[in-house]
């Protein structure tokens, strides 16, 4: 919940706006009957987030005397009198730095983001992996490690290559052994040097098995001389795992939340199945599985591959414990760049290209968002028709347990890079995210006024990889069902016909009078349209940078714009 506190009539109208557009995840505080400092304690106090519209200075000293931490307390950002500029004044890596940018949104204004490493463009290393469960150990070393990765100074890193964490900048490079690093990233208790900063990895699964009746501290100390056993951080442990006879064991479950750890239990048909060193034909028989603490640690679930077994299970009177360490999976993030305007960018399209690690893509499209990436980001770009080999070469670079990026223009699943590599991306060791862009047909659309109001299609006219047979089918069907079409990849100069055979057999089913638009390069500098009819439209005025778009029977131009009217209903 974000809170919204004003004192003026300018403020309340601001907030007002910011209500009306985020609807039930903003709330007003405040009111006749309440002051202002009242309204920003109550709303720092029960919200995650909170935009004051104070002034800086009143904002910090009402605050300053409940300020606790900056991972617990909340965000703030301070809005103008005059609503030049959204500040983010607390918390900027825990959500102000992107809530400044959302108010800035509505209001049309500047977000002011001063902390150091969204300036230069660097992972902050206070939220760096927290996306991944990343605990870290020693947070006093923060801001002196921090300040040299800032500062360019040499920096080494253990352990970072296991995980798909955002690029760290050239000045951070890796080393094979933790006691010369700077930054640890490590589940395993290892000495360290003075000074590092050490991030303990969401890595460690605990089976538990237990007794009738068994306490809750005899499930922790089996627990914890499993983990000394291993060498391994407690901080790293991601969960406890059972079997599903032991969901109601009391010391089981006090054991899991006296830590804070979840717990899951597992059927035992399932953890029956899994591979362990240790089976036990007794356990077998009691709770119908040979294996319960080293089964369950391995057990990730039915799509998930088994955990590797680090520590065998550990026993104690009432209660076995063991240790299994997950194995991590990549991150392939496929991204529609859209049209190309840059205000035309998602906003998660920009997220996604600043927590790669690698991006990969058609080279024009590199350049268009270079100064997205994160200082220290890998570049694969390739020329044109490189388009599979660019996809598999995405997933294979994410299955090496990597954060990768792989980018196209419009939307990554409409003629793009998204179905090659969900293609090849066939296995269960890549997470995929697949990010929306605006297409080229939906902005050609609304650079020639409604043209996709009602019904439609879009088809591709390159018979590169789809026989002209199989075109020549779809837009048939497409005519015979009265669509509004798009064509992509209408006209090249190995490819000069197939446009003018398409629109042929379109004018078989509509009249000479409907409408004809194209749009070159949509949304960019060098944009160029033209709407005319398909009797008189000229293919040659097009080329592989052109959306074409024919409309149905009832679409008209009106004021010069190509409207299709929704629903067919049409004032005459």
């Amino acid at each position: 919940m974000i809170g919204l506190v004003a004192a003026t009539a300018a403020g309340r109208a601001a907030s007002a706006a910011l209500a009306a557009a985020w609807g039930g995840d903003a709330r007003v505080y405040g009111g006749d009957d309440q002051s202002a400092g009242d309204a920003l304690r109550a709303a720092f106090a029960e919200c995650d987030a909170v935009v004051s519209f104070l002034a800086v200075g009143a904002t910090v000293r009402v605050l300053a005397p409940l300020l606790q931490h900056k991972s617990q307390d909340a965000a703030v950002v301070c809005v103008d009198e005059s609503r030049l500029f959204a500040v983010a004044v607390l918390g900027g890596h825990h959500g102000a730095n992107e809530l400044a940018g959302r108010v800035a949104e509505v209001l049309d204004c500047t977000p002011v983001i001063t902390t150091a490493s969204d300036a230069s463009g660097v992972a902050a290393l206070d939220s760096f992996g927290a996306d991944l469960g990343f605990v870290i150990e020693n947070p006093g070393r923060l801001a002196s490690v921090g300040a040299r990765v800032l500062s360019g100074e040499p920096v080494t890193v253990f352990g970072a290559e296991r995980w798909p964490l955002p690029a760290l900048p050239p000045n951070v490079t890796a080393t094979l052994c933790p006691a010369e690093a700077d930054i640890v990233i490590c589940d395993e208790i290892v000495e360290v040097r003075e000074g590092a900063l050490v991030y303990r990895p969401a890595s460690l699964v605990v089976g538990v098995g237990a007794s009738r009746g068994v306490s809750s501290q005899e499930v922790l100390d089996t627990i914890d001389a499993a983990l000394a056993a291993g060498g391994l951080a407690a901080r790293s442990v991601v969960r406890l795992a059972s079997v599903d006879a032991k969901a109601d064991e009391a010391g089981l479950v006090e054991a899991a939340r006296t830590r804070g750890w979840p717990v899951v239990f597992h059927a035992a048909a399932e953890l029956a199945a899994v591979e362990v060193p240790n089976p036990s034909q007794v356990v077998a028989a009691e709770v119908g599985t040979a294996s319960v603490a080293e089964a369950a640690a391995r057990y990730a679930g039915p799509t998930r591959p088994l955990a590797d077994l680090v520590v065998e299970k550990v026993k104690s009177p009432m209660a076995t414990a063991a240790v299994a360490r997950l194995r991590p999976r990549g991150r392939l993030a496929v991204v529609g760049l859209g049209p190309g305007a840059r205000d035309l960018l998602a906003p998660r399209a920009v997220t996604e290209l600043r927590r790669a690690s690698v991006v990969v893509g058609l080279d024009q499209y590199i350049e268009q968002v270079r100064d997205l990436l994160r200082p220290g980001t890998q570049i694969r770009a390739s020329g044109l028709g490189a388009e599979e080999e660019r996809a598999r070469s995405a997933v294979e670079l994410a299955r090496t347990g990597l954060a990768v990026a792989l980018i196209g223009s419009g939307d990554a699943g409409v003629y793009a890079m998204a179905s090659p590599a969900l293609d090849h991306a066939d296995a269960d060791d890549v997470d995929v995210i697949c990010v929306p862009g605006i297409t080229a047909a939906t902005a050609a659309s609304n650079v020639l006024g409604a043209a996709l109001g009602h019904d439609h299609c879009s088809i591709s006219l390159s018979d590169l990889h789809t026989p002209w047979e199989a075109i020549e089918r779809r837009v048939r069907a497409a005519a015979e069902g009265d669509f509004v079409v798009s064509f992509y990849n209408p006209r090249s100069r190995q490819r000069d016909w197939q446009l003018g055979k398409a629109l042929g057999i379109l004018v078989e089913h509509r009249p000479g009078s409907t409408p004809v638009g194209w749009v070159r390069n949509a949304s960019r500098p060098d944009e160029s349209r033209g709407l005319t009819t398909l009797e008189l439209f000229d293919p040659a005025v097009v080329d592989m940078y052109t959306v074409v778009t024919v409309g149905c029977s009832q679409s008209r131009i009106v004021g010069g714009r190509f409207v299709t009217p929704r629903g067919y209903a049409w004032a005459r």
